[in-house]
């Protein structure tokens, strides 16, 4: 499986956002120069986090974004879902009802075959680490010295404004 960079870059700017630990919405602007990433891309993926309820968005020209809810109530597969979408990675199209199952009895794909409940398994199982893990946790893991880099980063670009 493989996920888009968006990911990446929505899990960067929510773990940045817990870790300003204020109520203050943060620009588009400001958080793509705080990663190097194009803001309109940057932003269609934060939109998603915002349809998903994972941020709030605020307009006007000291407006942007902050988390909606506590980084412990985001889960990494709220975030994931919300760019990436909610279709399972695997897709089983029946093929083995097709070439010389084509005439097979209903009855023989009555269960599903084993390469079906493998996939569905792992992906269950992906699904469920990456729901067990929150932003917070991610938070929680970052280096002291990058925690206070990114804390005055954005205090230093707040006040230039």
């Amino acid at each position: 499986m493989r996920m888009s960079e968006g990911v990446e870059w929505a899990l960067h700017c929510c773990v940045a956002l817990a870790s300003l630990g204020d109520e203050r919405p943060v620009s588009t602007a400001r958080l793509a120069a705080s990663f190097a990433l194009p803001p309109a891309y940057l932003n269609k993926r934060l939109q998603a986090l915002t349809r998903a309820g994972i941020l709030t968005s605020t307009p006007g020209a000291r407006g942007g974004f902050r988390l909606a809810r506590p980084p412990e109530r985001i889960s990494l597969m709220d975030v994931v879902a919300a760019i990436e979408g909610t279709d399972d990675a695997f897709r089983c199209t029946e093929i083995r009802r097709q070439g010389s199952g084509s005439e097979a009895p209903d009855r023989d794909f009555r269960r599903p075959c084993g390469i079906s409940t493998a996939m569905r398994r792992a992906e269950l199982a992906w699904r469920r680490e990456l729901a067990k893990q929150t932003v917070a946790d991610l938070v929680a893991g970052v280096p002291g010295p990058s925690a206070e880099r990114t804390r005055r980063w954005f205090a230093t670009e707040r006040t230039s404004t």
